[in-house]
């Protein structure tokens, strides 16, 4: 058994003999995914077999992934748009992900599971949502996610290495994603995103024809020309001199937002989101998306926008000193936001559940959220309450809007102070919830949930619909699927399903 998923070859017949094992066939599951990211600029499509193996070892029913081979992967597309650019062309992407089907030899039915990531501004299209329903409902078995900023940039850091970087040299790294529309930023430290944020510098903000003419110019890039004096409108002829200036003032800004204390007012309007807080302090920078690709000198070809000149100005600015902390290599660069789709696993939760309500089950495609919260020691129920509300804005959701699994590590005793004190924070941290009578959906690794969903119910009052599950081991990126309760053990088997990044 391999430590770490990742692409490799085996013998072939020895495995061949593993697999007629009778003990493999119990302990292992094979399965085939799908990857399809729809960004600002690009998209693409991947194919990958995954081998997953239960945990034996520690008497669990969790499966992991252990081996993962790439079967196809798709060259990188533009994104197709309608006229006028309001629209993504669902039809065009549509095309592009059945070619990628048929050059793969594969069809949805033999697809078990995968994952549709609209990123950047492709999301705010006014049908993003209903292409990445579109793709699941007709082209396999997915987990369906559109991924706002400060998501993306969780994604990119994963995706492009930092995150394993920083936890292999024990030390906090800068991932500074930069794709068509938006710059995604992601601090890391020792293996966890510490922050997010976003900024509106994009590598097609502007783009032109073979002639030289504008044939796409967002706000963003319209803005930033101004900053410099240049007047652009669609239709205009745009000189290799205007585009080498206002790449260059690009890369300016990239540097500023990342590491200047107080940037200017100008440029301070660029964020999409609140701009990093605290110490801005590094040991190592990676660049990830499209322009990372010219950033590193992985690509010189020119694409007729603004990603060959920015990557080649920030390059420039590198190399001058122009960036306080050193450069560290990208593993994946255009392709960090998706390199798999998803990792399927099953548990069953344990048998002291609590249910109020018999629709909750079963429920399917329930984003995990795993608040970052210590319940070790001393219970602090405003430490909770902010846990839970601040890692609805990391996922770019709106408490009270959006139903997810709650999900949170228990430690220490379960006194009765301790729990009312979580169950205080819990409430506070989910006050639209209760006002809107949403479902509260809790999951706990150890037995807690029948005493939770007890105290909650009887002592604080809570009339909305509550599931508290518990004996599950689940992170960030999940999603899961909760089937029928399992009579007479009275368990509820847990279907999982992670982003799977390729490493």
């Amino acid at each position: 058994m391999h430590d770490l998923p990742h692409d490799h070859d085996h013998d072939a017949q020895g495995f061949d003999d593993e697999e007629e094992h009778p003990l493999w066939k119990l302990d292992t599951i094979t399965l085939t995914s799908v990857g399809i990211d729809v960004g600002t600029a690009t998209s693409q499509i991947i194919f990958s077999q995954l081998v997953l193996r239960r945990l034996g070892r520690e008497l669990s029913s969790r499966f992991v992934v252990t081996e993962r081979d790439t079967l196809y992967l798709s060259p990188v597309h533009l994104t197709p748009y309608s006229a006028g650019r309001e629209r993504i062309d669902d039809q065009a992407l549509g095309r592009l992900v059945d070619a990628a089907y048929q050059e793969a030899g594969l069809s949805p039915r033999d697809i078990d599971t995968g994952a549709v990531i609209l990123t950047g501004e492709a999301i705010r299209r006014d049908n993003a949502r209903a292409i990445a329903d579109l793709f699941a409902s007709q082209r396999g078995n997915f987990v369906c996610a559109t991924a706002g900023h400060n998501f993306e940039a969780l994604l990119a850091a994963h995706g492009s290495g930092a995150v394993a970087h920083s936890a292999e040299q024990q030390f906090r790294v800068l991932n500074i994603d930069i794709g068509g529309g938006t710059t995604k930023l992601a601090v890391t430290d020792r293996g966890r995103v510490l922050s997010t944020a976003a900024f509106h510098v994009g590598g097609r903000l502007m783009a032109t024809d073979g002639a030289g003419t504008i044939t796409v110019l967002e706000p963003g890039g319209q803005a930033l020309a101004r900053q410099i004096g240049i007047e652009w409108q669609v239709g205009d002829r745009v000189t290799n001199v205007e585009s080498e200036r206002l790449a260059n003032h690009m890369a300016a800004v990239v540097i500023s937002l990342v590491q200047d204390e107080k940037p200017s007012s100008e440029i301070a309007r660029l964020w999409l989101t609140a701009p990093f807080s605290g110490p801005k302090d590094y040991d190592a920078v990676i660049f990830s998306g499209g322009v990372g690709e010219y950033v590193y000198g992985k690509e010189t070809k020119s694409f007729g926008d603004l990603g060959a000149p920015l990557g080649q100005a920030l390059r420039h600015h590198i190399s001058n000193g122009a960036l306080r902390w050193p450069l560290a290599p990208a593993r994946e660069c255009i392709r960090a936001t998706v390199m798999g789709a998803a990792q399927h696993t099953v548990q069953v939760s344990g048998n002291t559940i609590h249910r109020t309500d018999e629709s909750l089950l079963p429920q399917k495609n329930l984003q995990v959220l795993r608040p970052e919260v210590d319940l070790s020691g001393e219970i602090v129920s405003a430490f909770v309450a902010e846990a839970i509300l601040k890692h609805f804005r990391t996922f770019d959701l709106v408490e009270g809007q959006a139903e997810v699994a709650l999900v949170f590590r228990w430690d220490g005793p379960p006194t009765a102070i301790r729990i009312a004190a979580f169950c205080r924070g819990l409430i506070d941290g989910l006050p639209e919830t209760l006002k809107n009578g949403r479902p509260i959906y809790l999951v706990f690794d150890h037995d807690l949930a029948g005493l939770v969903g007890t105290i909650l119910r009887d002592d604080f009052a809570i009339h909305n619909a509550l599931l508290c599950l518990d004996g599950v081991m689940l992170s960030d990126f999940d999603f899961i699927d909760l089937g029928k309760t399992l009579e007479p053990s009275g368990t509820v088997p847990v279907t999982i399903k992670s982003l799977i990044f390729h490493l």
